[in-house]
């Protein structure tokens, strides 16, 4: 909980037993659910790679460069 969704050790402790198992499981549904879009949307893809060519690559202006 405090790495996730940004609860100090205080406020993650001193919360009632309930609602801190209700956020801990509700934090790890949301973790589960991100973690299977992910691995759906790379598989569709084919690659999670993409390789810089003359067409893709980013306009820098000279002065910045």
């Amino acid at each position: 909980m405090k790495y996730s969704g940004g609860w100090s050790f205080s406020e993650a402790y001193n919360l009632p037993i309930g609602l801190r198992v209700w956020f801990s499981e509700r934090l790890a549904n949301q973790l589960k659910a991100e973690q299977d879009a992910i691995k759906s949307s790379s598989k569709s893809k084919g690659s999670s790679t993409q390789t810089l060519s003359e067409r893709n690559q980013p306009n820098i202006p000279k002065h910045l460069q």
